[in-house]
């Protein structure tokens, strides 16, 4: 009988073990380019133009027995904004949109992840672009985790979401179809 409830005491350790385990803390892999931050705008309603941030870095944790505690922080260098075009890349580092010398860095820090039975998830989070903090919706999909070929795990993710440059205090007139920006992020992070 002492033998059975010893088996018993090392099974709900090992299921309480496990169940901890699912929780880690991952450091978004920027360095091999597999984590991108992209964006699309249109152009006078007629086209659209795409471009991608090169420079930032975050973490994030995730717990797949408590979803709910999910949390994300990323940290943008405005200046590398990159739209394929160095005369528009200018423009938007400078004064009328991103004025990357007074705010050289977007910041985002999640508040809140609320998860759907069919684990999309929303992230709820305050954005910090150009001096101004607003709150952000993203929508989130999982993408895949698993072991990788260095012994290393990994968990990845993609969102997206919308925002009003005026809601930034960017307020260049490019027209009624260009005032909003829609943003595509796919994560993968690195289990610390």
């Amino acid at each position: 009988m002492k033998s059975r409830r010893f088996c018993g005491a090392l099974l709900l350790a090992g299921c309480m073990a496990a169940g901890m385990a699912q929780a880690a803390d991952y450091v978004i892999d920027t360095s091999k380019a597999h984590a991108f931050i992209q964006f699309r705008i249109s152009h006078l309603g007629y086209s659209w133009l795409l471009g991608r941030f090169n420079d930032f870095s975050g973490q994030f944790s995730y717990d797949e027995n408590n979803p709910d505690a999910a949390s994300v922080e990323v940290r943008i260098e405005t200046a590398s904004i990159d739209t394929s075009h160095a005369e528009r890349d200018k423009h938007l580092r400078g004064e009328d949109f991103l004025d990357v010398d007074n705010y050289p860095q977007a910041v985002f820090v999640s508040t809140g992840y609320r998860e759907n039975p069919d684990k999309t998830a929303v992230l709820s989070g305050n954005l910090t672009l150009h001096g101004v903090t607003r709150p952000l919706q993203i929508d989130v999909e999982p993408v895949g985790h698993g072991p990788d070929p260095w012994g290393g795990y990994r968990m990845g993710f993609s969102g997206t979401t919308r925002l009003k440059l005026a809601d930034y205090g960017i307020d260049y007139d490019l027209g009624p179809a260009s005032r909003e920006v829609y943003l595509f992020l796919s994560l993968e992070g690195i289990r610390q």
